[in-house]
């Protein structure tokens, strides 16, 4: 008997099937406009760009010019790039503009189908962000799809890492800009650590286009975004505590595999407190318990982590000297990326590499704040429904699945789960040979290096030609996937999200046509694509005829979605394939997530060596589990997002101080506000209200004001005339601090005054808000003991950082007031002075720079460190600088003019 649910559904179809209804009308409109738009000249298509953006200009919706645009954008791309968008395609890209995630199988052509609501909603001239998972895709789907922009009058840019500023500034004003999530992140936190608006090169948060959504705001957004700088060096104290992990017993440690954490047990750190008392680093008398103990205690934790859960290959490669983080859902390298929190040493001591020095964070975002910023978000991958919960939730994104153009021939069979690994890699193997020897190209699935390698080697020991995919081969990446379609093909895997290249059966033609070139570049292009394109066609039909694509896993992953995807590589375009995991009970998931009913069960059944189980049922209950596991990764990730959000509250109050500072010309008025306040505190604490004279401070508030005012009043004498109030001391104080800061801005010149304001305040926030970072970071670390005493750790967390942000703007208000009352210009006896001693810091400086000629580079760099031209020249204290004129060379010593140096901040 069918359910109320499953009857409305047979009668009204799902919300799914109803959003899709809704776009047909839109989607007839632009097909019924595709004749006029084809009449049209290549001028034309620009011509129409230009009435597009004057229509928006005068008030006209997206919406209303959504059909034109989309017609136009189809035509253009099929004139630029001869592909004519498929009727799915455009209701991928209206899903896209309406701000929701379009779910679209692989090889659906998502990269095309971006271009028409980036197009669209670029016609604001407010600029539209299209954001990739690497910087390889940035800058092939940019250089790609800008024939298309280009085709119809718009400009199209990418961004990507240690570009110089001024292309990179050029590539943020195009039209439609290609980037990474991490490129676009640091790009913003790096422009609110900038000194003026003009050096910014963000312009804004429009529209973004987030390709392999589910990545980028899922995966990735685990971890936040760290701008840092070097702290103090504490090799030694890793390196020691790391040789005593290896002398550790299981008593003296605790592991959780599911909440990924190790702990000491009690025996454990009496172990460790006797080692480290007896080696000198824990002074005699002092305990692990002490707070003096409170690093040690931190870093010996970080050993433990690093030694019981980090595994090399898996999860961190060493290469070159240096440990390289490995991204476990796409296998790839990330190549500057560092865990925090001294974790990062703790595996460069286990590996006995050079240990890098810890570094403090400057300025922090997650990628959930980060793309909250946009007006407007949309993203697009093959796998989002099982993830549509948390999408709705933090990024309020819906998901729609959008038909394929063709209907999936691929056979997803069920999975197969053996007792043991070594009985399930030679079943594996097993399956491999028997679909090599039909000429069947196979993708083989594995979660690690190690696995992966592993599996080379038995596939070798049976003289099967293969390829490895992983973060090793990463620069062959591109070639790898090209061939894995090719008859009787074998690649091995390390995770296939994010690839962003196509698996075409019988090999990819266009680098199969660039290869041949390459090897005789003599050749004429046209018969060798034409030759090409033959082979093709046979070796096409003969994986066709083996069945398509055979995609193998060896493991289940955490995330249904990773799975989803490599089986998603098989079955593109209606291709025919088939998908099949091979599993067993010590598989991670397996043994993590309740295996031992699972092997009673099987032992009942009296299973033999080699023998598989194939039941619907164990198919359910895997993803059961993994359900489970996504369900506590996503509990973590909100609960670490409502942390952050009190953090993103300030971040945003300041980065707009800042912001406003820096479009200030004047910003006299909020320096005098501040030291304004600055005495009125200052009255109220020496002079308290509602006080009799004899009970006032006016000792401790002559000094205080000589300190933080530097002026030196007679507040005593003033506090014995007659009818003297807190009211009429104020006045007094803050008449004379206005006349005092008068003489000195007509002593500097208004222009400079108004430079040194603007830079004082500048360095002081940014000073604050790095401390207050910190303070933060170790709020957060130590908070969660509350909840041991019935008090909710968020609320406690909440009330102490708005505390901790409140005594920030007071210590800036003070510090700056502070810092502008101690700076004056030199006298002229000073300023000859500090020349005589520029020119002959400059004159030396050649003399070194001669000397180090043909020495090895290491000499000629220090030679050519910049000698500051003052006595006790501090960069982060302008009043240490001295007052030279704009056009004097900079007291730093760089040999640069003071305008073009450190007058530019």
């Amino acid at each position: 008997m069918l359910g109320i649910g499953n009857l409305a559904k047979m009668v009204f179809g799902t919300p799914n099937d109803r959003k899709i209804k809704a776009t047909r009308p839109l989607v007839a409109r632009i097909n019924a406009l595709e004749a006029e738009f084809k009449a049209l000249s290549d001028q034309g298509l620009i011509e129409k760009t230009r009435e597009f953006r004057n229509r928006v200009a005068g008030g006209e919706s997206l919406d209303d010019i959504l059909p034109e645009a989309f017609a136009n954008c189809r035509e253009g791309a099929r004139r630029a790039l001869g592909l004519r968008a498929f009727d799915v395609q455009l209701m991928g890209g209206i899903f896209l503009h309406q701000g929701n995630i379009a779910e679209m199988k692989t090889g659906e052509g998502k990269t095309l189908v971006a271009t028409f609501p980036a197009y669209l909603n670029a016609l604001s001239g407010k600029g539209v962000h299209v954001v990739t998972v690497n910087d390889y895709l940035a800058k092939r789907d940019a250089e790609w799809m800008s024939k298309v922009y280009t085709q119809l009058g718009m400009t199209c840019g990418v961004v990507y890492p240690f570009q110089p500023e001024d292309e990179k500034r050029a590539a943020y004003a195009c039209d439609v800009t290609y980037a990474t999530n991490n490129e676009l992140g640091f790009d913003y936190l790096r422009d609110n650590m900038k000194g003026s608006v003009a050096e910014m090169v963000q312009r804004g948060h429009n529209f973004a286009i987030v390709d392999e959504v589910d990545s980028i705001l899922i995966d990735e957004a685990r971890t936040p975004l760290i701008i840092s700088g070097p702290s103090q060096d504490r090799s030694e104290l890793y390196r020691v505590l790391d040789k005593y992990i290896p002398l550790l017993t299981d008593q003296h440690y605790k592991l959780d595999e599911k909440a990924r954490n190790a702990t000491f047990t009690e025996e454990g750190n009496e172990f460790l407190e006797q080692r480290l008392q007896a080696d000198g680093v824990l002074p005699e008398g002092q305990t692990l318990y002490d707070p003096e103990s409170t690093t040690i205690v931190h870093h010996a934790n970080q050993a433990l982590r690093a030694h019981k859960l980090f595994l090399k290959d898996q999860h961190y490669m060493v290469r070159n000297g240096e440990v390289m983080l490995i991204d476990e859902f796409t296998g790839r390298m990330m190549k500057g990326r560092r865990l925090s929190d001294g974790l990062h040493q703790a595996i460069e001591a286990k590996e006995g590499v050079d240990i890098q020095p810890e570094n403090v964070t400057l300025a922090s975002v997650t990628f959930q704040n980060y793309f909250r910023l946009y007006s407007k978000l949309a993203g697009m991958t093959g796998t989002a429904a099982t993830e549509a919960e948390e999408f709705q939730e933090i990024y309020k994104l819906g998901v729609v699945e959008v038909p394929t153009n063709r209907g999936i021939a691929r056979i997803d069979e069920h999975d197969r789960v053996y007792r043991t690994a070594k009985e399930k890699y030679a079943a594996v193997v097993e399956a491999i040979k028997e679909a090599h020897a039909k000429g069947q190209p196979i993708l083989v699935g594995t979660t690690s290096i190690e696995k992966s390698e592993m599996l080379s080697g038995l596939l070798s020991r049976e003289g099967i030609a293969h390829n490895v995919l992983n973060a090793r081969q990463h620069e062959a990446e591109a070639q790898i996937v090209a061939d894995a379609g090719k008859p009787g093909a074998v690649t091995i895997a390390t995770n296939m999200a994010g690839r962003g290249t196509d698996i075409q059966l019988g090999g990819n033609v266009e680098m199969k046509v660039m290869e041949a070139l390459r090897a005789d570049p003599s050749a004429d292009p046209d018969a060798t694509r034409a030759r090409i394109e033959a082979e093709h066609a046979a070796d096409r039909q003969k994986v066709l005829e083996s069945g398509g694509l055979f995609v193998l896993g060896t493991e289940r992953h955490e995330s249904r979605r990773i799975d989803n995807q490599l089986r998603g590589r098989s079955g593109r375009q209606g291709d025919p394939g088939r998908s099949l995991f091979f599993l067993s009970l010590e598989d991670d998931l397996m043994r993590i997530f309740g295996s031992d009913r699972l092997d009673k069960v099987l032992s009942t059944l009296g299973m033999k060596e080699g023998e598989a189980i194939v039941h619907p049922w164990v198919n359910k209950s895997l993803e059961r589990a993994q359900a489970k596991v996504e369900g506590r990764n996503f509990d973590i990730r909100k609960q670490l997002l409502k942390f952050d959000d009190v953090m993103n509250d300030q971040r945003k109050a300041i980065f707009g101080q800042r912001r406003e500072i820096m479009d200030s010309d004047e910003v006299g008025e909020i320096t005098a506000d501040m030291r304004h306040q600055v005495i009125d505190d200052l009255v109220e604490d020496f002079m308290p209200a509602r006080t009799y004279a004899d009970q006032w401070d006016t000792e401790g508030l002559k000094n205080a004001v000589r300190e933080k005012l530097n002026m030196n009043l007679p507040i005593v004498e003033w506090a014995e005339e007659e009818g003297v109030d807190q009211e009429v001391m104020r006045e007094r104080i803050t008449e004379a601090s206005d006349r005092y800061m008068a003489e000195k801005a007509a002593a500097f010149g208004p222009e400079t005054m108004k430079t040194v304001e603007k830079q004082v305040l500048l360095q002081m926030i940014d000073q604050k808000w790095r401390d207050h970072l910190l303070t933060l970071e170790h709020l957060r670390s130590v908070v969660g003991f509350r909840g041991y005493a019935q008090r909710d750790p968020l609320s406690e967390y909440k009330t102490e950082a708005f505390q901790l942000f409140e005594s920030l703007l007071d210590s800036l208000r003070f510090d700056v007031t502070q810092r502008l009352s101690q700076i004056r210009p030199l006298t002229d006896a000073e300023r000859e002075e500090m020349l005589r001693q520029m020119a002959e810091q400059q004159r030396a400086a050649q003399d070194r720079l001669s000397q180090a000629h043909g020495a090895d580079s290491q000499s000629a760099s220090d030679a050519r460190k910049p000698v500051p031209l003052i006595e006790g020249f501090d960069e982060a204290d302008p009043a240490t600088w001295g007052n030279p004129s704009r056009n004097e060379p900079c007291p730093c010593g760089s040999g640069k003019k003071f305008k073009h140096c450190h007058g530019a901040f």
